[in-house]
């Protein structure tokens, strides 16, 4: 049974296939991921998580401490190293994770559910503005993919994957904008009442 110390997380596995490469301090963890662009999918903007991450990872008996240096002009820092446990457990993760779509909660999805609480002309606006920021981020992607040297496509799979996921997400709301449009889509206080349930009142959207 995985203990919880042991669960996986994006940053845990990260933490993982660096220390995989070679021992290492966590500030060199961060900057490698910033280096390679992961940040797109790892979550390192706080420092302090990748401590956190570290920890959890030492009591699950994953990750261990290599060496303590200091140095007068930086304080103290520790280096770590994967032990055979961690190796092994970065091998399963790496095949659930590829293997199992994960159960998750993201944003976009839960305002859709509660979509009616708004007008359909303020509906319309939000998706407009969301789809606007997602050219934005297709555009500013494309350009951070021009602007690296070439690579073989093994090292740019997660950026493939997150453009193809962007654009699909933005084809899906143009197609919903239409239908809002043609009113194909569409809601009133009358309409909500047919679904509402006893004593329920529709929210006021104005």
């Amino acid at each position: 049974m995985t203990s919880r110390s042991d669960r996986r997380s994006p940053l845990a596995l990260a933490v993982l296939g660096m220390l995989a490469e070679a021992p290492m301090h966590a500030y060199r963890m961060q900057q490698l991921i910033k280096e390679r662009g992961k940040e797109q999918v790892i979550n390192v903007a706080q420092r302090n998580s990748i401590y956190q991450t570290i920890d959890r990872l030492r009591r699950a008996g994953l990750v261990e401490v290599r060496e303590t240096s200091r140095d007068e002009r930086r304080p103290e820092r520790t280096v770590y190293q994967i032990t055979p446990a961690g190796a092994a457990a970065l091998q399963r993760w790496l095949r659930i994770m590829l293997s199992t779509p994960a159960r998750e909660f993201p944003e976009f999805p839960a305002a859709l559910a509660f979509l009616p609480l708004l007008s359909p002309t303020d509906v319309r606006e939000q998706l407009e503005r969301r789809a606007a920021r997602l050219e934005e981020m297709l555009a500013r992607q494309a350009a951070e993919v021009a602007a690296v040297p070439d690579l073989p496509r093994l090292f740019l799979l997660e950026d493939e994957y997150l453009r193809a996921v962007a654009e699909a997400e933005l084809a899906w709301i143009r197609g919903l904008v239409d239908d809002l449009d043609s009113g194909e889509v569409t809601w009133d206080d009358v309409f909500l009442r047919q679904f509402a349930g006893p004593g329920e009142m529709a929210a006021d959207r104005s």
